[in-house]
Protein backbone atom coordinates (compact mmCIF):
# COMPACT_ATOMS: atom_id res chain seq x y z
CA UNK A 1 0.00 0.00 0.00
CA UNK A 2 1.54 3.52 -1.09
CA UNK A 3 1.51 6.16 1.54
CA UNK A 4 -0.16 9.42 0.87
CA UNK A 5 2.54 11.89 2.31
CA UNK A 6 0.37 14.80 2.11
CA UNK A 7 -2.97 13.58 3.25
CA UNK A 8 -0.87 11.79 6.42
CA UNK A 9 0.98 15.22 6.62
CA UNK A 10 -2.74 17.53 6.90
CA UNK A 11 -3.54 14.61 9.29
CA UNK A 12 -1.63 15.86 12.14
CA UNK A 13 -2.13 18.59 14.75
CA UNK A 14 0.35 21.17 16.29
CA UNK A 15 0.51 21.07 19.81
CA UNK A 16 -2.57 18.87 20.46
CA UNK A 17 -4.10 20.31 23.43
CA UNK A 18 -4.52 16.51 24.80
CA UNK A 19 -0.66 16.84 25.20
CA UNK A 20 0.52 20.10 24.82
CA UNK A 21 0.08 22.51 26.98
CA UNK A 22 1.07 26.45 26.05
CA UNK A 23 1.95 28.32 28.93
CA UNK A 24 1.88 31.95 28.97
CA UNK A 25 5.18 34.47 28.44
CA UNK A 26 5.88 37.72 29.13
CA UNK A 27 9.26 38.59 27.65
CA UNK A 28 9.28 41.69 29.46
CA UNK A 29 9.52 39.98 33.03
CA UNK A 30 12.52 37.48 31.48
CA UNK A 31 15.69 37.64 32.96
CA UNK A 32 18.58 40.36 32.36
CA UNK A 33 20.43 37.22 30.13
CA UNK A 34 19.60 34.11 28.36
CA UNK A 35 21.41 31.27 30.32
CA UNK A 36 18.99 31.82 33.35
CA UNK A 37 15.98 31.65 31.20
CA UNK A 38 17.36 28.47 29.41
CA UNK A 39 18.28 26.95 33.10
CA UNK A 40 14.52 27.97 33.64
CA UNK A 41 12.83 26.55 30.92
CA UNK A 42 14.78 23.58 30.68
CA UNK A 43 13.52 22.74 34.15
CA UNK A 44 10.00 23.14 32.97
CA UNK A 45 10.46 20.99 30.22
CA UNK A 46 11.75 18.11 32.21
CA UNK A 47 8.66 18.62 34.85
CA UNK A 48 6.47 18.47 32.01
CA UNK A 49 7.54 15.47 31.38
CA UNK A 50 9.09 16.13 27.49
CA UNK A 51 10.95 13.05 26.11
CA UNK A 52 15.09 13.83 25.65
CA UNK A 53 14.86 17.65 26.34
CA UNK A 54 18.48 17.69 25.74
CA UNK A 55 19.00 16.67 22.89
CA UNK A 56 19.63 19.51 20.57
CA UNK A 57 20.01 19.89 16.52
CA UNK A 58 23.60 21.24 15.85
CA UNK A 59 24.28 23.11 12.57
CA UNK A 60 27.43 23.98 11.33
CA UNK A 61 28.89 24.85 7.70
CA UNK A 62 31.17 22.54 5.77
CA UNK A 63 34.18 23.90 3.71
CA UNK A 64 32.75 23.76 0.57
CA UNK A 65 30.26 26.92 2.33
CA UNK A 66 27.10 24.45 2.68
CA UNK A 67 25.16 24.01 5.90
CA UNK A 68 24.93 20.87 7.66
CA UNK A 69 22.37 19.88 10.50
CA UNK A 70 22.48 17.13 13.36
CA UNK A 71 21.01 15.77 16.66
CA UNK A 72 23.39 16.06 19.88
CA UNK A 73 23.30 15.80 23.39
CA UNK A 74 23.78 18.60 25.15
CA UNK A 75 26.46 18.27 28.26
CA UNK A 76 26.04 21.23 29.86
CA UNK A 77 25.37 24.75 29.70
CA UNK A 78 27.36 27.63 32.43
CA UNK A 79 29.06 31.09 31.17
CA UNK A 80 31.20 29.47 29.41
CA UNK A 81 28.86 28.12 26.78
CA UNK A 82 26.40 25.32 25.97
CA UNK A 83 28.27 22.24 25.86
CA UNK A 84 28.28 19.07 23.69
CA UNK A 85 31.16 16.64 22.64
CA UNK A 86 32.02 14.14 19.24
CA UNK A 87 34.96 13.62 17.83
CA UNK A 88 37.81 15.67 16.33
CA UNK A 89 37.86 13.82 13.66
CA UNK A 90 34.35 13.47 12.66
CA UNK A 91 32.40 15.29 9.92
CA UNK A 92 31.18 18.17 12.40
CA UNK A 93 34.38 17.49 14.11
CA UNK A 94 36.38 18.48 11.34
CA UNK A 95 33.43 21.11 10.06
CA UNK A 96 34.23 22.86 13.29
CA UNK A 97 37.69 22.91 12.63
CA UNK A 98 37.48 24.48 9.55
CA UNK A 99 34.82 27.05 10.40
CA UNK A 100 33.99 27.59 14.48
CA UNK A 101 30.80 28.92 14.91
CA UNK A 102 27.85 27.03 15.13
CA UNK A 103 24.14 26.91 15.59
CA UNK A 104 22.17 25.02 18.39
CA UNK A 105 18.11 24.43 18.37
CA UNK A 106 16.09 22.39 21.33
CA UNK A 107 12.35 21.95 20.96
CA UNK A 108 10.43 20.99 23.84
CA UNK A 109 6.63 19.97 22.13
CA UNK A 110 4.88 19.28 25.06
CA UNK A 111 5.09 23.16 26.38
CA UNK A 112 5.37 24.39 22.51
CA UNK A 113 8.47 25.69 23.17
CA UNK A 114 11.92 26.29 21.11
CA UNK A 115 14.78 27.70 22.13
CA UNK A 116 17.96 28.80 19.34
CA UNK A 117 21.67 29.85 20.42
CA UNK A 118 24.70 30.86 17.62
CA UNK A 119 28.16 31.80 18.21
CA UNK A 120 31.02 30.54 18.52
CA UNK A 121 32.48 27.25 19.15
CA UNK A 122 35.83 26.63 21.25
CA UNK A 123 37.30 23.32 22.28
CA UNK A 124 37.66 22.30 26.09
CA UNK A 125 41.20 21.37 27.42
CA UNK A 126 41.81 17.43 26.51
CA UNK A 127 41.00 16.89 30.67
CA UNK A 128 38.04 18.59 30.54
CA UNK A 129 37.03 15.98 27.56
CA UNK A 130 38.16 12.98 28.96
CA UNK A 131 36.50 13.81 32.46
CA UNK A 132 33.15 14.51 30.89
CA UNK A 133 33.48 11.03 28.69
CA UNK A 134 33.84 9.03 31.87
CA UNK A 135 31.26 10.98 33.82
CA UNK A 136 28.95 8.97 31.24
CA UNK A 137 27.50 5.59 30.64
CA UNK A 138 30.08 2.44 29.66
CA UNK A 139 27.90 2.34 26.22
CA UNK A 140 29.00 6.13 25.84
CA UNK A 141 32.44 5.13 26.75
CA UNK A 142 32.16 2.48 24.06
CA UNK A 143 31.00 3.90 21.32
CA UNK A 144 33.87 6.77 21.55
CA UNK A 145 36.39 4.00 21.95
CA UNK A 146 35.12 2.48 18.63
CA UNK A 147 36.19 5.42 16.55
CA UNK A 148 36.58 6.52 12.69
CA UNK A 149 33.08 8.33 13.29
CA UNK A 150 31.71 9.35 9.65
CA UNK A 151 33.68 7.26 8.15
CA UNK A 152 32.64 4.20 5.24
CA UNK A 153 31.61 1.23 6.27
CA UNK A 154 32.45 -1.30 4.21
CA UNK A 155 30.33 -4.24 6.42
CA UNK A 156 27.89 -4.71 9.36
CA UNK A 157 30.56 -7.51 10.48
CA UNK A 158 33.15 -4.74 10.65
CA UNK A 159 31.01 -2.29 12.68
CA UNK A 160 30.03 -5.46 14.81
CA UNK A 161 33.94 -6.61 15.56
CA UNK A 162 35.37 -2.75 16.52
CA UNK A 163 32.50 -2.48 18.91
CA UNK A 164 32.51 -5.48 21.06
CA UNK A 165 35.98 -4.97 21.07
CA UNK A 166 35.59 -1.60 22.72
CA UNK A 167 32.68 -2.63 24.82
CA UNK A 168 34.97 -5.01 26.29
CA UNK A 169 37.96 -2.16 26.48
CA UNK A 170 35.55 0.02 28.44
CA UNK A 171 34.34 -2.36 30.92
CA UNK A 172 37.89 -3.67 31.92
CA UNK A 173 38.89 0.26 31.51
CA UNK A 174 36.57 2.66 32.31
CA UNK A 175 38.55 5.15 32.42
CA UNK A 176 40.29 4.78 29.11
CA UNK A 177 40.91 7.61 26.77
CA UNK A 178 39.59 8.92 23.50
CA UNK A 179 42.24 10.64 21.79
CA UNK A 180 39.99 12.33 19.56
CA UNK A 181 36.66 12.76 21.75
CA UNK A 182 36.71 16.80 22.33
CA UNK A 183 34.27 18.69 24.11
CA UNK A 184 32.82 21.69 22.65
CA UNK A 185 31.35 25.18 24.25
CA UNK A 186 29.43 27.41 22.02
CA UNK A 187 29.45 31.15 23.31
CA UNK A 188 26.32 32.72 22.05
CA UNK A 189 26.34 35.98 20.77
CA UNK A 190 22.61 35.53 19.81
CA UNK A 191 19.53 33.18 22.05
CA UNK A 192 16.05 33.78 21.00
CA UNK A 193 13.01 31.90 23.18
CA UNK A 194 9.82 31.18 21.32
CA UNK A 195 6.97 30.97 22.93
CA UNK A 196 4.15 28.99 21.13
CA UNK A 197 0.65 30.51 21.58
CA UNK A 198 -3.27 29.12 20.47
CA UNK A 199 -4.17 32.18 18.86
CA UNK A 200 -1.00 32.38 16.96
CA UNK A 201 0.34 35.35 18.58
CA UNK A 202 3.81 33.56 19.66
CA UNK A 203 6.18 35.04 21.51
CA UNK A 204 9.92 35.94 20.59
CA UNK A 205 12.34 37.33 22.64
CA UNK A 206 16.30 37.47 21.35
CA UNK A 207 18.94 38.44 23.38
CA UNK A 208 21.86 39.87 21.55
CA UNK A 209 25.28 39.96 23.08
CA UNK A 210 26.73 43.63 23.15
CA UNK A 211 30.25 43.99 24.84
CA UNK A 212 29.38 42.48 28.77
CA UNK A 213 25.94 42.65 28.52
CA UNK A 214 23.07 41.78 26.56
CA UNK A 215 20.23 43.12 24.50
CA UNK A 216 16.63 41.79 24.84
CA UNK A 217 14.61 42.16 21.45
CA UNK A 218 10.90 41.54 21.01
CA UNK A 219 10.35 39.66 17.65
CA UNK A 220 7.39 39.64 15.59
CA UNK A 221 6.34 35.97 14.99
Amino acid sequence: MTTDLHALLRSLRVWDPEVTDLPPFAPEGAPAEPLALFTEWFAEAVAAGEREPHTMSLATVGEDGLPDARIVMLHGADADGWAFATHATSRKGRQLAARPYAALTFYWPVLGRQVRVRGPVTSAPSEEAQADLHARSTGALAAALTGRQSEVLASTADLVRASEAAWEHARRHPTAKSSTWTLYRLRPDEAEFFQGDSTRRHARLRYRRSGGSWTRERLWP
